[in-house]
């Protein structure tokens, strides 16, 4: 079936598969939301363990997602991987160690043979939910904004340095930070995560003490959500984007060139917009009608659709989607980063069993998920985190 396919074809799926694993992961990145609020809404022991219990028995699925997302990037697009990971790695570092100390964290902050104390553990949690979120918003934010890089393909013939791309800063990715709108949409995604980490808890949690408390903040920090969020569209619609000339596959900048994608790709645009509203729909029904706790739902499939969405403008309708801004010419493109056509292929055939994959977690969540987590439970329970 694929072997029919076009490279051309090929890579653009293969982007979307990308898109829809980031889309995803930000989703999924309520569990480091809720890790931020542990004391927020915890005021005791006991419901500070509640909390952690709540987001330990999905942790893992955020981990997963993440590690997927590194390895089908990997496969199907190895030149940015080389770039961006070898590049920028100090970014990338700080990002892997948040979700190590994360896993350590679930592991060991009941264990009898913990000598640290529960708030150790409660504080590597809070690393990982704000530093980890605000880091990978920044990442990537510079598929947008770009990097300072360069690649020279005749490098692969010198025995001596044959690497093909090469980190123009000495800060090795940190510099992305000093950015404003890189800086606004790490803020975006880490107050996002922890708006989504609130209606999960709403959700998952039965305790009326937890649920007030989470209802009050996520008034709190809607209300900056929102302003960073719309500081963040408005400036991306109205900068100029890297765009790629079809022809000879020279990449120029262009006047409002995200805004360009929006009207040549309706559907992507339905999906900006329609994701938009129901992020916003969750949180204000939520607020608004008293005992309503579905609002995860909403505004959780709300940010997979806006992810993707961004995602997808940042790539498609010849766009560069990691930009250099060292030398324009060495910027990434789907076309010029990718696998070859007998890997694209052959992997195509792997993303079929994405759907079972996708199946199973639904299954695993409801199953986890069929009764609301209680004190009682935690008092009773075999397996604490």
């Amino acid at each position: 079936m694929f072997e029919s396919f076009s490279y051309f074809a090929l890579q653009q799926y293969w982007w979307a598969i990308i898109s829809l694993l980031g889309a995803l992961l930000v989703f999924l990145l309520f569990v480091q939301g809720g890790q931020t609020l542990i004391y927020t809404l915890g005021k005791n022991e006991t419901e500070r363990t509640i909390l952690v219990n709540s987001l330990g028995r999905k942790w893992e699925f955020t981990f997963t997602t993440l590690v997927t997302f590194g390895g089908a990037f990997f496969a199907s697009f190895p030149l940015f991987y080389a770039t961006s990971f070898g590049g920028a790695y100090w970014v990338w570092m700080i990002i892997l160690f948040c979700f190590v100390i994360q896993a350590v964290s679930y592991e060991y902050r009941s264990k009898p043979s913990n000598v640290f104390g529960h708030r150790t553990f409660e504080v590597f949690l809070y690393i990982n939910g704000a530093v980890g979120t605000i880091m990978l918003g920044i990442a990537v934010a510079t598929f947008f904004t770009g990097s300072a890089f360069s690649i020279d393909f005749s490098n692969i013939t010198r025995v001596s340095d044959p690497a093909i791309s090469r980190w123009e800063s000495p800060y090795r990715g940190l510099e992305a930070a000093l950015n404003v709108h890189n800086l606004l949409l790490g803020l975006t995604v880490f107050l996002l995560a922890r708006i989504l980490g609130l209606l999960y808890f709403m959700n998952n949690i039965g305790h009326d003490a937890i649920a007030e408390r989470a209802k009050k903040a996520l008034l709190r920090n809607a209300i900056p959500f929102v302003a960073a969020f719309l500081a963040y569209v408005v400036i991306l619609l109205l900068r100029k984007g890297f765009a790629v000339d079809p022809q000879s596959n020279t990449v120029y900048l262009e006047n409002y060139k995200y805004t360009h994608n929006l009207v040549a790709m309706p559907a992507v645009a339905v999906l900006f917009f329609s994701g938009t509203i129901l992020v916003l729909f969750g949180i204000i029904k939520t607020l608004v009608r008293k005992g309503y706790f579905k609002g995860i739902w909403f505004s959780g499939f709300g940010t997979v659709c806006f992810v993707f969405s961004l995602f997808l403008l940042a790539g498609y309708n010849n766009t560069s989607y990691y930009p250099s801004t060292f030398d324009l010419q060495s910027s990434l493109t789907i076309a010029n980063s990718s696998s070859s056509r007998y890997t694209l292929v052959a992997m195509s055939y792997v993303s079929l069993m994405i759907p079972l994959v996708v199946a199973y977690i639904f299954y695993a969540w409801r199953a986890i998920n069929r009764e609301k987590l209680t004190s009682e439970e935690i008092s009773s329970g075999s397996h604490i985190y």
